[in-house]
């Protein structure tokens, strides 16, 4: 026992006290931590209770709270480490936020799996190599020289007034032109603001719709998509630091079996209606809490998701050669589906952006991902090293953003640093575990280094709240589908996926390739028109992927099954782990 928790001890409070700390914080609404984190912290609390003083090992954490079989072994398969780590975050959160002076508090330990009932708030320790790497210097920028002014030569006197006329018509010119250039300039978009308002639909449930609204709000602002302000203040934001603002306006019915939300919004300027729809929980055999957490996620999801109704609203309506927001947003729905075209257009978009924004975190983060999605990301070492530098810069700036911790994990893993990335999109779920869109890609990583049992559990929960299941986590299920064998699951899934990159193609190929499909050769031509080079760099791709030598010599098989040809001189070797 270390000498932190020896001396927290000393200052426990009752075993009494304890036990009616714990039932009020899991009855709590606002302690945001999922059912399985909940279900951890009381385990290890009873286990306290019942005289385990010393603590409990992963191994037991997985077997009695995360069903995982006897075979588990901590240092393959994360899952404990990722749960117990989201489970301090969650503490910390509400304990900051929301605990009365002088009263008890939960603490766990850093490198220790036990439940402390400590008489005062000690916030955890952060993980070590969750922060490691993010200092960055910011890189320095050349002056700006300005061009020299030519030297005049002196002239006569007799050519002072046809002098004066050409400077005169030269500065009309200049005016004339820069008013053009004024007005062309493209359009800077901000994050939308959002006013969240709701009612119940009966007097006597008010204060159950109140508390759905704060959990709600919560939930919103984990989200970097936008900005949640307070009702009433729309007039008072000023429209130059401020983009364009929305009004959601909800109603709450309770009836005995389900709680529902009626929602709608609206144009804060205009009045306009934009979009309304319903949302439904069944509260069968779940507690008040958990059902306001389901309502919360879900219409957070459908509200600030990047393909949630307000951004599709943006970008529906944001000019197409607008800087800012919009291009984070087009370049996030690119990312998301593919196409060397679009990502090279966002390319430019971004780097316009941060040069009239250079402190903008989100399309430093969005840059850093675009980056890495060329194809240039596996050929050249300069490229992945600017990606992993912009990812740095977005996170030191914006520390508590989801999507610069996103970008931070794939800029990682991009440069062969494995265990840094899954701390860094470990982070990005436990500042928005909302966003399905953050875990699905912590699950691919998860599963491409390695850890396939905790990146298959991760992707399938990854869709709990959106509408359909995010790419990345079809593409995790999709692979491993794959990897056992089940080549018609595979295939299904993998033409499910709204996508066109390098592995979603490679994947339906060799899918088709291994069912020995007449479709397989027509899905390998339609690969190779896009991409000439494709048998040539498929090796190169695939290490760039750090996919495990297993997958990707399967995938080779698959490919050659389909009429592939590809280059011999690599081989599936390249593939890092």
């Amino acid at each position: 026992m270390n000498a932190e928790v020896h001396d927290l001890k000393a200052c426990e409070v009752s075993t009494d006290e304890a036990r009616a700390e714990l039932e009020r914080l899991l009855a709590d609404s606002r302690f945001r931590a999922t059912e399985r984190q909940k279900d951890i912290l009381r385990y290890l609390a009873e286990r306290r209770f019942n005289g385990c003083q010393e603590g409990v090992k992963a191994y037991s954490v997985a077997l009695d709270v995360l069903g995982r079989p006897s075979g588990f072994d901590a240092s393959t398969d994360p899952i404990v480490r990722i749960e117990i780590s989201r489970l301090r975050s969650a503490l910390d959160a509400y304990y900051q936020a929301f605990r009365a002076a002088d009263k008890v508090t939960i603490h766990i330990p850093k490198g220790m799996y036990i439940a402390l009932f400590p008489g005062s708030l000690i916030p955890h320790e952060p993980d070590d190599e969750a922060h490691a790497g993010l200092e960055t210097a910011v890189e320095s920028q050349p002056p700006v020289l300005m061009p020299e002014a030519p030297v005049q030569p002196v002239r006569p006197r007799s050519g002072i007034r046809l002098t004066a006329v050409a400077t005169g018509l030269a500065l009309a010119i200049g005016a004339a032109v820069g008013i053009k250039l004024f007005v062309q300039r493209p359009a800077m978009t901000k994050k939308p603001t959002v006013y969240v308002m709701m009612t119940a639909a009966e007097a006597g449930r008010q204060g159950e719709a109140s508390q759905t609204r704060d959990t709600l709000m919560t939930a919103l602002t984990q989200f970097a998509t936008l900005t949640v302000a307070k009702p009433g203040y729309s007039r008072v934001r000023s429209s130059a630091r401020f983009g364009r603002s929305y009004e959601i306006d909800m109603k709450y019915y309770a009836d005995a079996d389900d709680r529902s939300i009626w929602w709608q919004i609206a144009d804060s300027e205009t009045g306009d209606r934009l979009k309304s729809g319903l949302e439904k929980v069944d509260v069968g055999g779940k507690s008040p809490a958990s059902a306001r957490e389901e309502m919360a996620a879900g219409l957070a999801q459908h509200f600030a998701a990047t393909r949630g109704v307000i951004n599709n609203i943006e970008i529906h309506d944001s000019p197409e050669d607008a800087l800012g927001n919009a291009c984070v947003l087009r370049a996030e729905y690119a990312l998301d589906e593919g196409g060397a075209d679009r990502v090279l257009r966002n390319r430019d978009c971004l780097e316009r952006s941060l040069a009239a924004a250079p402190g903008d975190s989100d399309a430093t983060a969005l840059l850093s991902r675009v980056l890495l999605a060329g194809k240039d990301a596996s050929l050249d070492p300069a490229v992945r090293s600017r990606a992993l530098e912009l990812a740095k810069r977005a996170v030191s700036s914006a520390p508590m953003s989801d999507r610069a911790q996103v970008a931070l994990m794939t800029a990682q893993f991009s440069a062969g640093r494995t265990q840094a990335a899954v701390q860094a999109g470990n982070r990005a779920v436990e500042l928005n575990p909302n966003n399905s869109d953050a875990a699905a890609k912590l699950a691919l990583v998860l599963y491409l280094s390695g850890y396939k049992d905790a990146g298959v559990e991760m992707a399938r929960d990854a869709g709990r709240f959106a509408e359909t299941a995010p790419r990345d986590a079809m593409l995790v299920l999709a692979l491993d589908a794959y990897r056992t064998g089940r080549y018609s699951e595979a295939s299904l899934l993998a033409e499910q996926i709204n996508c066109t990159d390098f592995m979603v193609a490679t994947l339906r190929a060799a899918a088709l390739g291994q069912l020995s499909s007449p479709e397989a050769h027509e899905r390998l031509l339609e690969i190779k028109n896009k991409d000439p080079e494709f048998e040539r760099t498929f090796h190169d791709r695939v290490a760039s992927w750090r996919l495990q030598p297993d997958i990707a010599a399967e995938l080779e098989v698959g490919l050659v099954k389909a009429g592939a040809q590809v280059d011999p001189g690599a081989g599936p070797s390249m593939a890092k782990p």
